[in-house]
Parts: C-alpha cells; structure tokens; sequence
C-alpha cells in the first residue's frame, strides 16, 4: 500500500486573501488504500488560494443536504462531501459534491470509477474541479512535473504527480541526465544526456518509453525548449565554435542558426506566442537574460537587476518571468513583471535552481536545499506560500512542470 503524503505547507507574509473551505473526511476511506479528503486539501492549500477549515469528527453524506447554517458558523465559503466506496471487481467508486455554504446552493457533483492505481489521480481531479468553480480558473493538480536525481552514480528521470508523488522512473544512467521539457501536449521530454560521454539531446516519448536522437552534432549539444507548436526545438549547439542558439525540427535534422554571437548564448525558452525566445549570454561580460525574435535578429537585455542571472522561464500568460540570481554568493529564485520591469525575491534559500511555471502561471517549481538536504519547492508567484514537494532520495535537480492534461 503506498505510503500517505506527508505534505508540509509553509505559509508566511501577512495580507494573503484565501478562501476558507471545510473538506469532510470522504465516506469510506479510511479502507482506502488513499486518503481523497486529504490529497484535495493538501492541492488546495499548496496553491495559496485556500485555508482548510477545521472537520474533525464530521460524517457527511454528499448524497444530502448538509447544515449549511453550522459550516457558516466555522466560517467556511464552501464544502467539499464524498465518498469512497469499493466496487465489486475491485475498483474504487468516488464520489463527491461542493457546496457554496454562504449561498447555500450546490455547486456541482462527479462520481469516478477507477483502479486503485488511479487513486491518486482521481483526487487530484477532483482538487481541479474545487479551485476551477471557486476561483473561476483552471486547476493544475492533475498535471506532472520531471525531474532528474543523482544518487551515488547513477542519475534518473522521473515523471511524477505535480505534488511530487507517485514517481515513475523514466530511464536511469550511470553518466549525466540534465535540462528536461515537456512537449507542449505532454507526450514527450527532451532532455540532454552524456552517456556517450558528451551532452546529446534526446527526446523521450512518455507512454511509450520509446525515445529519439535529436542533436549529436560535433561538439556539445544541449538546453532544448520546445516551440509552443511543439515542431521545433530551440537547442545550444558548439558545432560553429563557441555556444551558439539554434532551432532544429523535433523530429531532427539540419539546425538553422538563431544569431551570430561572440558571447555564450544558451538556455533557450519560448514565450507562450512563440514569437521570441528568451535565453541567457554573457555577451556583457556576465551572465544576463535577452530576448529575441523567434525567427532571429538583434537581441534585447531584459534583465538589469543583478550582475548575475541565469534559468529564465517565461509564464504560459506572458507576464513573468521566473530565474536565478546570484546575490552574494546566494542563488536566490526572482520573479520579474514582464509589464513593468519590477522584480521581486521571492526564496530565503540560497541554493535555488530551475525554476518552472504550473500551466496557469500561478505557482513556480523549483530545486533547492532546506536545512540542508536537496528539495523540490513550489511558491506562489509573492513568495508567501511554499510547499515542499515528495521527492525521490537522493540529489534532486532541473524540475520542469508539464502542461495541462487533456480533459
């Protein structure tokens, strides 16, 4: 039976405006090989925009009408009721209602017949389901993030709930794994591995297992993004002399030069348009991030706080970008207001590193060490709620959230 999730949600800053919501324990799943209830709360509280009311003792059927007059007295916006119940092949039977406690109406219901397997999965749904009628917004909990670990000699790819949970090994190797991403429709991951003892990019398509050589071109071949078409990929080949941004068809190929640089150019990323790419050069003397038409030209410096920042990532709405900073020896997680220049701090760590957005742009995924061990962290974009992510042991890195699941 898998081990329950110990989430830890740290919550800090003064002024968060959260919805309170009483999530009743789900009829029935306490002989659940998952807790539902908690799984929802847990999504729900790590995305900032809710506070879990108190439910202790409660015993709700979501097939009634509960006291709505006592959850307003707790102070509760909303309530979430269900059940969990076994079906005779085996399956799980999961049912749930939300309820608008101060209008007291009934927000909506959905069953689910799954396998044990898709537990996880269901609840994670049914958290999308509460934040998009509450918040008027799409849910992110029922998407996956990658990430690469190292222990001992070995590294990993892992593809994982967007809670860290159920991890599945996507391919192991004694040399390097560095820099995954998803593909636009998250099917596949292109990633850099050195097991021919120089960096290559694959790209590894998820349901199958089944992967593809990309670049292998003389020299170092690494940094993939993806176009938002999912066609090409914006790659960092050394083939010309010097670290140079390329773009190469997905399916490989002849790669066209984006632009002639003196400087390292590379950690390439698409904006959401697909209109320019985003990266890092030293071109100034030290490590900035620029932008550039997606079909080349003249770069332009986006970055001017810090004297260096690197790992840019652009938000699926177009309005922040997220990277690494160097400040006093500390690498520290910055979100900049692509509208106003405005930057903003957003970690106490000191060993940030890959920052990813979720699909709605609202929380960042990130690699760092607390306390002293190596950690996946979500935050939301003001730095005032993070969560600690389940992760495999061992030396954890580059995170990448996926996009949205097809519904």
């Amino acid at each position: 039976m898998p081990a329950l999730a110990q989430f830890r949600v740290e919550v800090t800053g003064v002024g968060l405006t959260q919805l309170p919501i009483a999530i009743a324990p789900f009829r029935g799943e306490a002989q659940a090989p998952q807790k539902i209830g908690a799984i929802v709360q847990a999504d729900l509280e790590r995305s900032g925009q809710f506070r879990a009311v108190d439910t202790a003792g409660a015993v709700l059927d979501e097939n009634s009408r509960p006291d709505l007059a006592l959850w307003r007295q707790k102070t509760a916006d909303s309530l979430l009721t269900g059940s969990v119940t076994r079906t005779p092949d085996g399956r799980y039977d999961v049912r749930f209602r939300l309820w608008d406690v101060v209008k007291g109406q009934d927000i909506g219901a959905q069953s689910f017949v799954q396998s044990q397997a898709d537990l996880r999965l269901v609840a994670h749904r049914i958290a999308d389901f509460v934040y998009e009628k509450l918040t008027g917004e799409r849910g992110i909990f029922s998407t996956r993030i990658v990430y690469v670990t190292k222990t001992g000699g070995r590294y990993s790819l892992w593809v994982a709930d967007a809670d860290g949970e159920n991890a599945q090994s996507a391919l192991t190797s004694p040399e390097p794994i560095i820099s995954p991403a998803w593909s636009p429709n998250g099917g596949q991951i292109a990633y850099v591995s050195f097991e021919s003892r120089k960096p290559v990019v694959y790209v590894h398509e998820v349901a199958s297992g089944r992967r593809r050589l990309v670049a292998n071109f003389r020299g170092s071949n690494s940094a993939p993004a993806w176009s938002p078409d999912g066609r090409n990929l914006a790659v960092t080949l050394s083939r010309d002399g010097g670290s140079q941004l390329y773009l190469i068809d997905a399916n490989g190929g002849e790669p066209r030069r984006l632009m002639q640089s003196t400087g390292i150019d590379t950690e390439p990323m698409f904006s959401a348009d697909g209109r320019s790419i985003y990266f890092v050069s030293d071109r100034g003397g030290a490590p900035q991030v620029y932008r550039v038409p997606a079909s080349g030209g003249n770069a332009e410096r986006v970055t001017f706080t810090g004297s260096y920042n690197i790992s840019p990532n652009i938000s699926p709405d177009g309005k922040w970008l997220a990277y690494i900073s160097r400040v006093g020896g500390a690498f520290k997680l910055h979100v900049m207001d692509l509208a106003t220049s405005t930057v903003t701090a957003v970690t106490d760590t000191s060993a940030d590193e890959n920052p990813s957005f979720a699909p709605n742009s609202r929380l960042i995924v990130y690699a760092t060490q607390q306390q002293g061990r190596e950690a996946l962290m979500t935050t939301t974009l003001d730095g005032k709620i993070k969560a600690r992510l389940a992760g495999q042991p061992g030396d954890i890195r580059e995170p990448d959230w996926g996009p949205f699941q097809k519904q």
